[in-house]
């Protein structure tokens, strides 16, 4: 099975010995994981685009982010494919697949390189007349975790990216199934989804599971579409015990979003607690997608913020915020662009702010 691997990451991690500074890989789940990620969701659907992303993506890994993320949705299959040239032209450069840690995520349906002009037609042909998927297992129109529907875009993920091993399998904003089903009807489908997912791990197409998601978990306990990180590790457990592969949630987390950190609405034993000590107790390994918010958080930051963790400019201060926050294992952030990749990861050879400072941060809210 190629993929990251322990010895992998840690030889990764040992290239930068003398450059990266102390806590900026973590280990989790047997592996070295960067604190910093390369995310691939923005841009245009074109060549242009295409090549710049491949890459950033180089750049990237070379100056000490191993964790590559997308999605099969994004820009159409085209970001997968960014990553998988970027894997394949990495390996020539002596970076061996074991270093880094593939993601990827399935669950929206996804046309193939750009917007068909009768999308519904197109997906009727390529899924619906295939059999992959029934008009039941379609949540807000757009919205698939049926078993033989991620079956296929495993495939297809596995295949766009050159990899024989996706490292973490997300399914992709499962909440979106709440909006037209009940919370019954979504656990017995989420209970479907985990039992493929586990065979895939079986059978070496995916190392690990887990979820990616919008709203789920920094939604009040009460709301419609939050999920409860308690019940998705009991499921996982009941197909697989101890040892199950459900390791891994992304959701956002940044300046303007802090309710993972700072909203208490998961039920853990007789407690709650807010989604990073819910994982922590559970061993579930956290990213943080959106660290930037589309650069919304990047600039114009009160003054105390740059008291309070120094460094050269907001953007720096904003992503120091979400790689330093306990619990958070990497802070994924869009890059595609070589300058992009060069202003963010001058923090690889920056410590992530110790404890009592990044707390300074909270006094002031």
């Amino acid at each position: 099975m190629s993929a990251a691997t322990t010895e992998g990451t840690q030889r990764y991690a040992a290239r930068f010995a003398s450059h990266a500074a102390a806590g900026h890989f973590r280990a989790q789940q047997d592996l070295l994981l960067g604190s910093i990620g390369i995310g691939t969701y923005l841009g245009e659907a074109d060549d242009a685009t295409d090549r710049a992303y491949t890459a950033a993506i180089v750049a990237a890994v070379e100056g000490g982010a191993n964790v590559l993320d997308t999605a099969i949705n994004y820009r159409f299959q085209r970001s997968e494919r960014a990553v998988g040239a970027a894997i394949a032209e990495l390996a020539r450069r002596g970076f061996a697949r074991e270093e880094l840690v593939v993601c990827t995520k399935g669950g929206f349906l996804a046309p193939d390189g750009a917007m068909p002009a009768d999308a519904a037609d197109y997906f009727q042909r390529i899924y619906v007349d295939t059999g992959l998927i029934g008009a039941e297992d379609v949540a807000a129109g757009c919205h698939v975790m049926a078993p033989r529907f991620l079956a296929d875009q495993i495939e297809r993920s596995r295949k766009n990216l050159g990899v024989e091993t996706i490292d973490v399998y997300y399914l992709h904003n499962p909440e979106t199934q709440l909006s037209d089903f009940t919370s019954e009807v979504f656990e017995k489908r989420l209970h479907t989804a985990f039992e493929f997912l586990e065979t895939a791990v079986t059978e070496g197409k995916i190392r690990f599971y887990g979820l990616a998601t919008w709203k789920g978990f920094r939604e009040p306990q009460q709301a419609r579409d939050a999920l409860s990180l308690a019940k998705i590790d009991i499921l996982a457990r009941s197909l697989a015990g101890d040892g199950h592969h459900c390791r891994f949630v992304q959701l956002p987390h940044n300046l303007g979003m802090t309710e993972a950190l700072t909203r208490a609405n998961q039920a853990i034993d007789s407690r709650t607690l807010p989604m990073i000590e819910a994982a922590h107790a559970l061993g579930i390994t956290l990213v943080a997608s959106a660290s930037l918010l589309q650069g919304q958080v990047a600039r114009n930051l009160p003054p105390f913020i740059a008291q309070t963790l120094g460094l050269e400019n907001d953007a720096e201060r904003a992503l120091q915020f979400v790689r330093s926050t306990p619990g958070i294992t990497t802070a994924l952030v869009g890059m595609s662009r070589l300058e992009h990749v060069r202003a963010n990861l001058r923090l690889v050879g920056i410590a992530p702010a110790p404890q009592d400072v990044f707390s300074k941060l909270f006094e002031r809210r």
